[in-house]
């Protein structure tokens, strides 16, 4: 089992910035792809930002470059630094990471509130 623990959710006014964290209790190596999706209430989950175990990222198309997403793979840390934070992307963020034998694991969510 692995375990991933996000951090860095809160409450910030459009506008401003917010930075998440994912650390994975298994080195990074054995991770395929690492990223964020994002749920908000009555809304299916969509993708965020993913970081691929050779360094390539993609982005959800409403990112629009105001998000960034980075790696440490010395702390099998995944960050998420999001910018220019608009009310409509208030919702729960959740970590995920594919493994190298196909397992898929998700963090236990964190919220992150956009005020207006």
């Amino acid at each position: 089992q692995v375990q991933l623990v996000e951090s860095g959710g809160g409450l910030v006014q459009a506008g401003g910035s917010l930075r998440l964290s994912c650390s994975a209790s298994v080195t990074m190596f054995l991770i395929n792809a690492m990223g964020w999706y994002r749920q908000a209430p009555g809304k299916q989950r969509e993708l965020v930002a993913v970081i691929t175990r050779g360094g390539s990222t993609n982005y959800g198309d409403f990112v629009k470059g105001r998000f960034a997403i980075s790696r440490d793979n010395t702390k099998n840390t995944v960050y998420l630094q999001m910018n220019s934070l608009k009310p409509e992307d208030t919702a729960v963020y959740y970590c995920n990471a594919d493994l190298i034998d196909h397992r898929r694991f998700w963090g236990q969510g964190t919220q992150v509130t956009v005020s207006s």
